[in-house]
């Protein structure tokens, strides 16, 4: 029986260690490590066959997002996590994000001109998280859409103007609110660095983008 020489077999051990390296290089550039403490490993979950972006401005909105995943379970069946539906918030839509002791703490309701549809005055808690008389209503709440899988996300640029905001208001620093307001956000609600940016990392993992 034949023996590989020495030279032979260290050339063997060089081009696997190469190899090693080559591939140790390569899932380094392909998962980088988050920096500055965001973690953005959740846009790995959106793997479904059709995914959109809602890009909320108005928010009388949800019920788009409410009509988009009833058509796709219609016409198709599907539903998550074949869908992926994720709505972006930002300034003007804050009231949406926002915890009950949120809304009793600072004026909210007042400021973002959101009525209390049981008392007619300034909403002193979050009107969109639930609730509704009818199942149409019902369904195009926060607690409902996250029930099917929707993710909401929070832009943290726009969190600092709405502290800003609500610091003129009551005339506090906005240093103080800001960190209150941030723990403040619904359950299961995503922080994120900046609303654009996401909107082009969504659109990039095959997204379809829509301005409500």
């Amino acid at each position: 029986m034949k023996h590989p020489d020495r030279r032979h077999f260290l050339s063997s051990v060089g081009i696997m260690a190469g190899a090693a390296a080559v591939l140790a290089r390569t899932v380094t550039v392909s998962t980088p490590v988050p920096q500055g403490g965001w973690d953005m490993s959740w846009l790995d979950q959106l793997t479904g066959k059709h995914k959109q972006i809602f890009d909320l401005s108005d928010m009388d909105g949800l019920r788009v997002i409410m009509n988009w995943l009833d058509a796709h379970f219609t016409v198709y069946g599907l539903r998550h996590p074949d869908l992926n539906a994720v709505v972006g918030i930002g300034g003007h839509t804050f009231p949406i994000n926002a915890t009950d002791a949120m809304y009793q703490k600072y004026p909210i309701g007042q400021l973002w001109s959101v009525t209390d549809p049981e008392t007619g005055k300034p909403a002193l808690r979050n009107i969109f998280v639930e609730g509704g008389k009818t199942p149409r209503e019902q369904g195009a709440k926060v607690k409902a859409l996250q029930a099917r899988g929707t993710i909401f996300w929070q832009c943290n640029n726009a969190l600092h103007g709405v502290s800003a905001r609500i610091a003129e208001a009551i005339k506090q620093p906005e240093a103080d609110i800001y960190p209150v307001l941030r723990g403040g956000l619904n359950p299961g609600v995503i922080l994120v660095p900046a609303h654009t940016m996401l909107v082009g990392l969504c659109q990039e993992r095959g997204c379809t983008y829509e301005s409500v």
